[in-house]
């Protein structure tokens, strides 16, 4: 009987959800390889806030590769800041302006925060690889 029970259960067992792919996010443009380099993944309603998805890694000067884990699919923006002091947050100076390097996917940063769709792209829920670059305001 227990045989049955566990051969009943098996396609449930065996197609449970799996997890979604990740999204590798190649940040150029890294200044020092001091403290770490944060990404969020971003929806239109989250953007430029609380993002439902990220990572972190350590800073490399050049290139730092963040892997974000587990993201549906879905049409998302990607965020990211050289934390330097690893205090957490992007530090700001004068106006606002970023102490810290910053950068937003499809290069979408120019003279001032980019909207959603600038900086949007799709997922399909398998692994993904996408890349931009930090642009620092201050040495």
């Amino acid at each position: 009987m227990k045989t049955l029970i566990l051969l009943s259960l098996a396609p449930l067992l065996c197609c449970a959800a799996a997890p979604y792919g990740s999204i590798e996010i190649a940040v150029d443009s890294v200044r020092s390889a001091r403290g770490t380099v944060h990404v969020d993944i971003c929806t239109r309603t989250t953007f430029l806030k609380d993002c439902p998805y990220s990572g972190d890694a350590p800073a490399h000067n050049g290139t730092t590769i963040v892997v974000v884990p587990n993201v549906p699919p879905g049409r998302y923006a990607a965020q990211a800041f050289h934390d330097r002091n690893g205090n957490g947050q992007v530090d700001r100076g004068l106006f606002g302006i970023p102490k810290e390097g910053v950068g937003f996917s499809n290069n979408a940063l120019k003279m001032s925060e980019p909207k959603f769709d600038a900086a949007a792209f799709d997922h399909d829920g398998h692994d993904q690889k996408i890349a931009f670059q930090l642009k620092y305001f201050f040495g």
